[in-house]
């Protein structure tokens, strides 16, 4: 009969936990890791709730194997439904959130986000014309500009620059808080709601005018239906569920809401992150180039998409940096075993992806830019999952994918670049440096395919610390 132990953690104060949590989570989390091994219990949750972290692949692949009637995400798993809301995907458990993942997948399927590649290629050209030449571009900043453009073009459809130029503001200031930490312990210390700064009524404000955006292009789509219209939106609202009956206009502003918000961050992380490390090593940078010149001057988006290199790069990239350090929380709703460990009801499970992606077991040199280690293998969806995994895996990884690649290879591919002389030589000391609003990149100017070989990006300094 197996013996199961109890994860072992800090024994900090749970308010010295949760201060750490708030101000240091990525370092908290691999200190953690470093000390405690492949699982241990924190006391972060709401009221100084355990939550018990994971990255061990096999529990991580046992976690994903279980169905929602034993573990399952949303509100109920502390999800924080403020900006996106309670009828989002994310904030969605049990049977609901199974009729509305049914209903959304197909708007987006992969062969249905297709039909959006020529508009993320025009943007992105759009984009980097503005920049000016020899000039250092903080390249996250564009890049979240560039996704909020998409997703008002993708998922809006919208006719009114106006108002699409509103939202793109107001998103940018509530993705770009002035006080970030303090905005984040609001969240958890509900005394600062109402403190003399007024970061929750700037919030609350930023957040009624969104809304009041979002609802008036729901109106105007459905007063004025145009079957020619392939917005992401106009499907959803053609959507029907198995009772016939269509998505509430609640629930069309908080799926809207959910794909919008979450691109500009995460991916504009990801592939400024990329950006930086694809200059800084000449031999990835001309390797790619080399490969979407052979596609020719105006190549086909589905070529580009199924480049091997490009991939790589991409798969690469998105291991160092997924879209979150971790997973959606799982809540165990019946007696859950995980190696060696069993878990009762109501406990908290959170998954971390970065501390998988960074094991040296399954990645050698796993602190190293290595888009090598990604041709000729495909690892397991429990070794590799930069979107999640189990029946909780994030519903616009296609779409993202499409975006990040082809924003990545439209920008690489028509202008000549280099990274900002100024930017210091990466390191290793817990997270990859600099961070990603840091990261400043150079236009040097137009290129042609013939050009690859002799301008690849100069390089004052070598070597990662």
């Amino acid at each position: 009969m197996a013996t199961y132990k109890v994860p072992n953690g800090p024994k900090d104060y749970p308010c010295w936990q949760k201060l750490q949590w708030l101000t240091r989570q990525d370092g908290y989390l691999q200190d953690c890791f470093h000390k405690y091994g492949d699982v241990f219990t924190l006391k972060v949750g709401p009221d100084f709730a355990s939550y018990v972290f994971i990255g061990s692949p096999q529990m991580v692949q046992e976690l994903f194997a279980a169905g929602p009637q034993q573990v399952d995400s949303g509100v109920e798993a502390t999800n924080n439904p403020f900006l996106l809301g309670e009828k989002s995907l994310v904030s969605l458990s049990g049977k609901r959130h199974r009729q509305q993942r049914k209903l959304l997948t197909p708007c987006l399927h992969e062969k249905n986000v297709k039909v959006y590649s020529q508009t993320i290629r025009e943007l992105a050209e759009s984009m980097a014309r503005g920049w000016t030449i020899d000039q250092p571009i903080p390249i996250y900043q564009s890049l979240q500009a560039i996704f909020l453009d998409l997703g008002n073009e993708i998922l809006l459809g919208s006719k009114d620059s106006q108002r699409s130029q509103k939202l793109r503001d107001l998103l940018l200031e509530i993705m770009n808080p002035k006080r970030p930490v303090l905005r984040a312990m609001s969240f958890y210390l509900p005394f600062l709601q109402w403190g003399p700064v007024n970061i929750w009524a700037n919030l609350l404000r930023e957040k009624q005018q969104i809304d009041d955006i979002l609802y008036a292009e729901i109106r105007e789509h459905r007063e004025n239906p145009d079957p020619s219209q392939i917005d992401i939106l106009s499907v959803m609202i053609a959507s029907r569920y198995d009772t016939g009956e269509p998505m509430t206009d609640l629930e069309l502003r908080d799926e809207v809401i959910t794909l919008m918000a979450q691109s500009p961050e995460v991916a504009g992380t990801s592939l400024a992150r990329a950006f930086y490390w694809i200059l800084y090593y000449p031999q990835v940078y001309e390797k790619l180039l080399q490969e979407l010149d052979s596609l020719g001057d105006n190549p086909d988006p589905q070529e580009i998409m199924k480049l091997p290199y490009l991939d790589a790069v991409y798969k690469e990239f998105m291991r160092i940096y997924p879209t979150a350090v971790l997973t959606f929380p799982r809540l165990v709703k019946k007696t859950l075993q995980l190696g060696d460990y069993q878990f009762e009801p109501g406990t908290i499970i959170l998954p971390s992806i970065h501390a998988i992606h960074h094991r040296e077991d399954i990645y050698p040199q796993a602190k190293e830019f290595k888009p090598e280690r990604f041709l000729g293998r495909d690892f397991a969806p429990y070794e590799y999952f930069p979107f999640g995994g189990g029946h909780r895996r994030c519903i616009g990884t296609m779409l993202a994918q499409l975006e990040m690649k082809l924003v990545l290879a439209t920008i690489l591919s028509r202008w000549h670049l280099a990274l900002d002389s100024s930017m210091p030589k990466p390191s290793y000391k817990g997270a990859l440096l600099p961070s990603a609003n840091k990261i400043r990149i150079v236009m040097k100017g137009k290129r042609t395919p013939s050009q690859v070989s002799s301008k690849t990006p100069d390089r004052s300094f070598s070597g990662v610390n």
